[in-house]
């Protein structure tokens, strides 16, 4: 005999079936390069933190700090497949793959980091955040890498030609390697999360970064010179991986979108403070800090302005210049 079932029955059996399903757990990954105690790690953890929130812990975010998922290129990779869901990653790392985030470092560009973030919240940023999603990435937000200063273990630089024969680590990004080349130095491309061991061997004589990720990567114990050349800005885009946005609901999606607000807010004010801060504290680690001649240093990096004007990105480099020098 076959079993009759009601509509109002039928109805109410579907609804629980499809419980489970509406409560089910997600659990996604966030992957930076970042030591605990840098403002991208901090605010990677508050994005997560207040994902979890604002959906009553349906959605859990794990960050993965300090290269565990390996360097900014290889998440790059793994955002675009699907393997990774969130990161917070490198412009230059980026720029392989959406080439136009290369004119954010051209030297000399910003006077102040509230400069740049003026412009990567305009038109600038918009447009980058469509030429990003047509490589499958959705763009979160522009968190901040600073501006960029030069350590070394040989000698104070405070003119270009000082800079001459040092070999300098640079990440694998295209326009930090011919800034160092135009001051005269050897640009080697070394891991970040290989670069400290590099110092402490030699393997390299010095290198450049944001003064947040010299301090939180330790740098200053095997480095005894900073000079405060300021020669290029860094942002740090954070990214999800278009696989995984196109999982998440619409309302999922706004709290996303919500979440990543308040983590760039944050992450940018951290940034700023470390850098009120940092040349203090390495001051009194033991190093060394000048400042540079900015007019020679900015003259001797003229060539690269020639170079990437007349290059495939041509076009939006020059409406970068022209848009930073509006601000």
């Amino acid at each position: 005999m076959q079993r009759r079932i009601f509509p109002a029955a039928a109805f109410a059996l579907a609804a629980t079936l499809a419980l489970p399903a509406l409560a089910q757990n997600v659990k996604l990954t966030l992957g930076h390069g970042a030591a605990p105690g840098n403002p991208r790690h901090e605010a990677a953890v508050k994005f997560a933190d207040t994902v979890k929130a604002k959906t009553n812990g349906r959605i859990e975010i794990q960050v993965a700090h300090s290269a565990q998922l390996g360097d900014d290129a290889a998440m790059v990779t793994a955002l675009r497949s699907g393997t990774l869901d969130l990161s917070a990653n490198s412009q230059g790392a980026i720029s392989t793959v959406v080439p136009e985030y290369a004119a954010l470092g051209l030297p000399f560009l910003f006077s102040d980091v509230k400069q740049a973030w003026s412009l990567l919240d305009g038109p600038v940023g918009e447009e980058l955040a469509k030429r990003t999603a047509a490589k499958g990435m959705v763009v979160l937000g522009y968190w901040d890498n600073g501006i960029r200063h030069v350590t070394n273990s040989k000698r104070p630089i405070k003119l270009p030609a000082d800079a001459k024969g040092l070999k300098l680590r640079t990440p694998p990004d295209g326009m930090t390697v011919d800034i160092v080349q135009a001051l005269g130095a050897d640009a080697q491309q070394i891991k970040f999360a290989e670069l400290y061991v590099a110092l402490q061997q030699g393997v390299v004589d010095g290198q450049e970064n944001p003064l947040a990720n010299i301090a939180s990567a330790k740098l200053y114990e095997v480095q005894k010179y900073l000079s405060l050349t300021g020669h290029k800005y860094e942002a740090t885009p954070f990214l999800m991986g278009k696989r995984s946005w196109d999982k998440l609901s619409a309302a999922d999606q706004q709290v996303f979108k919500e979440a990543a607000a308040e983590a760039t807010q944050l992450q940018r004010k951290l940034s700023r403070e470390a850098d009120d801060k940092l040349v203090a504290e390495l001051k009194g680690k033991g190093v060394q800090v000048d400042t540079v001649d900015r007019k020679a240093f900015i003259d001797a990096t003229k060539p690269v302005y020639d170079k990437w004007s007349a290059g495939a990105t041509g076009e939006f480099v020059k409406r970068v210049v022209q848009q930073a020098q509006a601000l």
